[in-house]
């Protein structure tokens, strides 16, 4: 479809201004943004009042702070939750995000809560990095009057499942804090475990609150309010307007160019934001099941408060093509099967983080049967989740419509065939189908406030996507930096996605430099990282020069791989050594000069 270039909305500021107001503005989160705005439209209404004043000290208890590190947005909106909910109860909550803590802060602490991600093979989330190095170095204060404690948000499916939240608890108790309730460890099904979490949490905290203070009302774990009308809780059904493949008929993948309409549902994104997508499960793999388990689909089925027929359990609200290592345990001990068990010793943990990464929930009933009732099933497995993709658009070019690169997960495995859940939801929507979708923000991948800083863009796969809204919104709001772009897939004749928008791009100097690598077109593989190497001396002279870097894509390879030539390129062409270069990207990652989204 065409696009028209849409005139950013002019501001009464003076330029410098405008780039100083968007400096300040940039990674701010909810929280801050509100304060902000109050604190402007007081401006506005006493213009003798240059600065804030001072607040007053509050008698309403011991303060909380809560502190999250996240990457994909749960941890984020899980603390966002706590925070609101502390501070509706008559509480003081002081929500930041890991790497806005103050550090120096950490010894005066009373009652902290601390909720982070585990990433890949251990990994924390690039927003709780210097938190986590803070926290386990040798500067680390003595907590002897601090009160802690702390969720977890992982998958385990991993062999380090919430490594990260272990540390964290691990450490500050040996730092002498006192732990106000075990360590929450939440699978992908993160409610079942942050529910109840968050609860121990609200209750300790309102706990420090005086009588007087304390709000009468029963108070919501769910958001107190939401800026806009259609949140994850309450998605937006959004129109079809075009579902397109866009490798070619010899690749080996099927990639889906998507546009969705917003019209009439309030969202906005920025460039880098990620669309959270409400998926459904195939009817075709829910009949396989019933069949498989002699069940019957129209059979009422009550979990909690709800009720709703085993077929809409399983078409909607349960989880069939990702398996957990609490469903394959409690199956085990039904079945019975001695081999099926073995697997869940502990010495044993890499063959079932294989099991688990290679069977959908059909593939573990036929290989290991045992009976289920539908009340049972239901009760075992794990609830239906979002799936997030990077958005592939700028709104400032497409309007009331969101774009996402899709790669339709299809495959052959165990004599069937296997698609992803909301892959394959997505690639078989129709033109006249709607998508429950949100807006998942992502204020740590955002285009630099200045737009004549240089940007250089690593997204191999349909790690391309947030790009291509990088580059539209340079292109609308005529930034003068430049943009470079690298680029990966195995076969240029049928994996090039987008290739006519980037050469167009090229040729109009909307990109200044495009640098791919197909690994598969020539002997001996040629990844990213391949290119970063041969062109590291101009790499290293841009980043010298004030240039932000991007990587979007797989975070268990590509963006190790990407880290480890970005070493060798700083340790090289920096006239340094290992420790240097590290310090170097180090220094990058908090400028908020080298960004990641990766999954």
């Amino acid at each position: 479809m065409s696009a028209q270039f849409i005139t950013p909305p002019q501001i009464p500021l003076p330029e410098d201004k405008g780039i100083l107001l968007a400096r300040l503005l940039d990674g701010l989160d909810s929280h801050a943004l509100w304060w902000l705005s109050g604190y402007s439209a007081g401006l506005a209404g006493n213009q003798s009042t240059l600065l804030p004043s001072a607040p007053e000290p509050r008698s309403d208890g011991i303060p909380v702070t809560v502190v999250y590190g996240s990457q994909t947005g749960n941890a984020k909106r899980l603390a966002e939750q706590l925070a609101a909910s502390i501070e509706h109860s008559g509480g003081s909550a002081r929500l930041l995000r890991a790497d806005s803590y103050p550090l120096r802060e950490l010894k005066s602490e009373r009652l902290l809560y601390v909720v982070i991600s585990t990433q890949g093979d251990g990994d924390p989330p690039d927003d709780a990095r210097g938190f986590l190095e803070h926290l386990s170095g040798k500067r680390a204060p003595q907590l002897p009057e601090l009160h802690f404690a702390v969720l977890g948000l992982g998958d385990s499916s991993y062999p380090q499942f919430n490594a990260v939240a272990r540390r964290v608890d691990a450490r500050l108790a040996e730092l002498g804090a006192q732990r106000l309730f075990d360590l929450g460890e939440a699978d992908l099904d993160v409610e079942t475990v942050a529910d109840p979490w968050r609860k121990q949490a609200l209750e300790r905290a309102v706990e420090s609150i005086p009588a007087n203070n304390q709000r009468s009302s029963v108070v919501s774990l769910r958001p107190v309010a939401s800026e806009t009308r259609h949140d994850r809780d309450t998605p937006f059904a959004a129109e079809v307007l075009a579902n397109q493949r866009i490798s070619g008929r010899a690749s080996e993948k099927d990639i889906r160019h998507l546009e969705l309409s917003l019209e009439g549902s309030g969202l906005a994104y920025e460039p880098g934001d990620a669309l959270g997508v409400w998926p459904r499960n195939s009817p075709g793999l829910v009949d396989q099941l019933l069949d498989l388990l002699e069940l019957d689909g129209n059979a009422a089925v009550v979990q909690g408060s709800e009720s709703h027929s085993l077929r809409d359990w399983l078409g909607g609200r349960r989880e069939l093509t990702r398996l957990g290592r609490p469903f394959v345990a409690t199956h085990a001990a039904m079945a019975g099967h001695a081999g099926l068990n073995r697997l869940l010793a502990p010495e044993q943990s890499a063959t079932l983080i294989k099991l688990l990464g290679s069977h959908q929930l059909i593939d573990l009933l036929r290989a290991w049967p045992a009976r289920w009732n539908a009340e049972e099933l239901v009760g075992a497995l794990r609830p239906l989740t979002p799936r997030l993709y990077s958005i592939a658009s700028s709104q400032k070019i497409v309007g009331d419509e969101a774009h996402l690169t899709v790669a339709h997960v299809d495959y052959q495995a165990f004599g069937s065939r296997h698609h992803g859940a909301a892959s394959g939801y997505l690639a078989q929507a129709g033109d006249d189908a709607h998508i429950p979708i949100f807006v998942e923000h992502n204020e740590r991948f955002r285009l630099p406030a200045d737009g004549s800083r240089d940007i250089i863009m690593i997204g191999p796969g349909t790690g391309i996507a947030p790009f291509r809204g990088f580059v539209q919104e340079r292109a609308a709001t005529a930034a003068s930096g430049r943009n470079w772009l690298l680029f990966g897939n195995p076969h240029f004749d049928s994996d090039f996605l987008y290739q006519v928008e980037w050469q167009e791009a090229l040729r109009e100097g909307r990109i200044d430099r495009l640098d791919l690598a197909f690994s598969r077109d020539q002997a001996s593989k040629v990844y990213v990282q391949h290119r970063l190497r041969e062109h590291g001396r101009e790499l290293h002279d841009w980043l010298s020069n004030g240039a932000h870097l991007y990587v979007c894509g797989d975070a268990t390879r590509m963006a190790r791989d990407v880290d480890d030539a970005l070493i060798e390129i700083f340790t090289t062409h920096g006239n340094g050594d290992r420790e240097q270069a590290l310090e170097a990207i180090e220094v990058l990652r908090r400028d908020g000069r080298y960004a990641r989204d990766v999954y």
